[in-house]
C-alpha cells in the first residue's frame, strides 16, 4: 500500500481520530487509549484496550500459594489510571486539543505519522508505571510499543501484555508459531508451522482456568463476520492482523477474560461467548508442577515484578 498518502487529523471534544483511506481510529484522553478501532467499516473493539498484568490461575498456581503472593496484580489487572498523555505528529511534539479550543481546525489537518503514549500507573504498593506508545502511519498500520517500569519491591507478575477486546464472537484465527497450547516451561512438544483454528474454544480443565497460551508467535489473524451494528447486514468475513515487533509474541485469543474465568469455580458458571479476549502478551509465567501440581514455577519462567519489560507489535489489515 502506498504509504505517500497523508491521512486526517481529527480533534475532538476529548478525542484525537485518525481518518484515512479504509480505516479510523480514534484515541480517548477521557479513558486513555484507543478508543475505536474502525478497518473497512468494521469496528474492532468494544473496551479501550489496558496493560494486562493477571492471567487466571491455573491448578498449579493454586497449589503453589501464587494468589496469595501476587494477588495485587489481580487488582492492577482492573484498576489503573491513565496518568499522562504524550502525543507527536510528524515528529513534533504537540499539546492535547480538546473543547472548545478544538473549535479553531476545519477539519483539513493532515499528517504522515501519529505518535501517542498512555502512561498508566498501577494501584500496586509499591506503584509502578506502564507506557503503551501507539505509532499510526499512513497505511493505517500501528506499532504499539509497550514497557513496564519494574520497582523493587513488587511480587512476581502473572503475565504482561495488552488485552484486547472484540465486540463479538470470532469465527476462528489463523497464527505462525508452535502448535497446541504452549507455555514458557511447557513448548517442547509444539511445533513451528501455520495453524488455523475454528472458533474460540477453551482447554476443557475441570476448574476454568488460564488456557488456549500460544508461544513464539510471529503473526495472529483474527476473522468475525459479525458487527454489533444493526444496520450493518453484510456478514462478509472481515479479519485484524496482530505481528511481531522486534521479536515473536505470546497471545490467548478466547471468548472471556482473565477475570470471568477467576470467577468460575465450574464451566456452567461462565457468561455466553459473545466477544472475543485477544491478548498479545510480551511475558508469560509458566506453569510448573513439576513433581506434583503445587510445586513452583523454576526461576527462569518466573516473570519479576522489579525488572523493565519491553516488547512491540504491529496491528495491521
Amino acid at each position: 500500500m502506498d504509504c505517500t498518502n497523508k491521512f486526517k487529523i481529527v480533534y475532538g471534544d476529548v478525542t484525537l481520530g485518525v481518518l484515512g483511506e479504509g480505516f479510523h481510529y480514534i484515541f480517548s484522553y477521557q479513558y486513555g487509549g484507543l478508543e475505536s478501532l474502525v478497518i473497512e467499516g468494521k469496528e474492532w473493539l468494544y473496551r479501550t484496550p489496558k496493560p494486562t498484568f493477571w492471567r487466571a490461575m491455573t491448578d498449579n498456581d493454586r497449589g503453589s500459594g501464587f494468589g496469595i503472593k501476587s494477588g495485587m496484580w489481580l487488582s492492577a489487572d482492573m484498576f489503573m489510571t491513565c496518568k499522562d498523555i504524550e502525543i507527536a505528529i510528524d515528529g513534533e511534539r504537540v499539546p492535547q486539543v480538546i473543547a472548545p479550543f478544538n473549535n479553531r481546525f476545519i477539519g483539513d489537518e493532515t499528517a504522515n505519522e501519529l505518535s501517542i503514549s498512555f502512561i498508566y500507573e498501577t494501584i500496586t504498593v509499591p506503584k509502578t508505571e506502564v507506557k503503551v506508545k501507539y505509532d499510526v502511519t499512513a497505511n493505517g498500520e500501528i506499532k504499539v510499543h509497550v514497557h513496564y517500569f519494574g520497582k523493587e519491591g513488587l511480587p512476581e507478575l502473572p503475565v504482561f501484555g495488552m488485552r484486547f477486546v472484540v465486540p463479538t464472537a470470532a469465527t476462528g484465527y489463523t497464527y505462525e508459531g508452535l502448535s497446541g497450547e504452549t507455555y514458557p516451561d511447557r513448548m517442547a512438544g509444539g511445533k513451528l508451522g501455520v495453524y488455523h483454528v475454528e472458533g474460540l474454544p477453551i482447554t476443557q480443565y475441570l476448574v476454568p482456568q488460564d488456557c488456549n497460551v500460544h508461544m513464539e508467535t510471529k503473526w495472529l489473524e483474527i476473522y468475525r463476520s459479525k458487527t454489533l451494528n444493526n444496520a450493518d447486514k453484510d456478514e462478509v468475513t472481515t479479519k485484524i492482523r496482530f505481528s511481531q515487533g522486534e521479536k515473536p509474541f505470546a497471545f490467548s485469543c478466547i471468548p472471556y477474560t482473565a477475570e470471568e474465568l477467576e470467577n468460575a469455580t465450574h464451566h456452567e458458571e461462565l457468561p455466553l461467548a459473545r466477544r472475543t479476549v485477544v491478548s498479545i502478551l510480551g511475558a508469560v509465567r509458566g506453569v510448573g508442577g513439576i513433581n506434583s501440581w503445587g510445586a513452583d514455577v523454576e526461576d527462569g519462567y518466573r516473570i519479576s515484578g522489579e525488572h523493565d519489560i519491553v516488547y512491540s507489535f504491529i496491528i495491521s489489515r
